[in-house]
């Protein structure tokens, strides 16, 4: 209570003096400031992005493919062997063939 009979005899605070003791409060609470940094934004072009999907993907089926071959012959008959199986079966080339659309008049 002594604090609030001080105040209250200084009169009112100026926007200043406010902010300077709810920077000490804060300060004595937290410890040291939280500092965050923004996610960097992804600047690549729809296109670009296009191709890496499709590098991604044909990455992803020569690995599974890779897996299925390394595969026990115990395996083969099992659920992640059809599963790689089919991985393995589709055709990717159709859409590394797709030269998407580059937009706003740049066809």
């Amino acid at each position: 209570m002594q604090q609030d009979d001080e105040m209250a005899s200084q009169g009112a605070l100026s926007n200043a003096e406010r902010q300077a003791r709810y920077r000490a409060r804060r300060l004595a609470a937290e410890g040291s400031p939280v500092v965050r940094y923004r996610k960097v934004a992804n600047r690549r072009s729809r296109p670009q992005r296009w191709h890496d999907a499709v590098a991604e993907l044909l990455a992803l089926q020569a690995e599974y493919a890779v897996w299925l071959d390394g595969l026990p012959a115990s395996l083969h008959g099992g659920a992640t062997a059809e599963a790689l199986q089919a991985v393995a079966d589709l055709d990717l080339d159709t859409l590394a063939a797709v030269e998407p659309p580059r937009g706003y008049g740049r066809d």
